[in-house]
């Protein structure tokens, strides 16, 4: 592949992936303020988005085999727990972001158990296994993950037991 078009498929990618994620940001926003139609708008063109950002990331990358995948994830998430969060949230906290200081903490909390879950999934892939996972709870508020029933209240953000979405 040419060196532009590499360079422009990851601008393609990363643009496409932003918007995806920015246009269900908005479907959610349009959807608490009563325009039910407008967030369906909006949640429809995101999944165009993502239909494009794979396609993007296919031109790119290839199919993949889920253990390459599953490195991959571990190491992203390792290097968000160890290098990006914590310097995010001490510039956040020495410029009095509280609410981006939050989310960062939220993020690294939840990053924290992505790793390790992604690590045991490619201990059992690299074994020829499936990962063996009972019910997966992601807190709607900030992220947190917890394999198995849900709790009463988050341990991170304090949310309801209805708060968390069961995967």
């Amino acid at each position: 592949m040419g060196p532009k078009t590499n360079e422009n498929l990851k601008a393609a990618f990363a643009g496409e992936s932003q918007a995806h994620m920015k246009y269900l940001a908005f479907a959610g926003a349009a959807e608490k303020e009563g325009f039910r139609n407008i967030g369906r708008l909006f949640t429809a063109i995101a999944f165009a988005e993502r239909v494009h950002a794979t396609n993007h990331h296919e031109a790119l990358f290839g199919s993949t085999p889920t253990v390459k995948n599953l490195e991959t994830a571990v190491g992203g998430e390792n290097y968000e727990v160890k290098d990006m969060y914590p310097p995010f949230k001490a510039a956040a906290d020495q410029e009095g972001e509280k609410q981006a200081s939050l989310s960062f903490h939220f993020a690294l909390e939840a990053e924290k158990i992505h790793a390790v879950l992604y690590s045991r999934a490619k201990e059992a892939a690299a074994s020829r296994k499936d990962f063996q996972v009972g019910d997966i709870h992601i807190c709607s508020v900030c992220g947190h993950t917890i394999v198995g029933a849900a709790p009463d209240e988050c341990p991170v953000c304090g949310a309801s037991k209805e708060k968390f979405r069961k995967f």
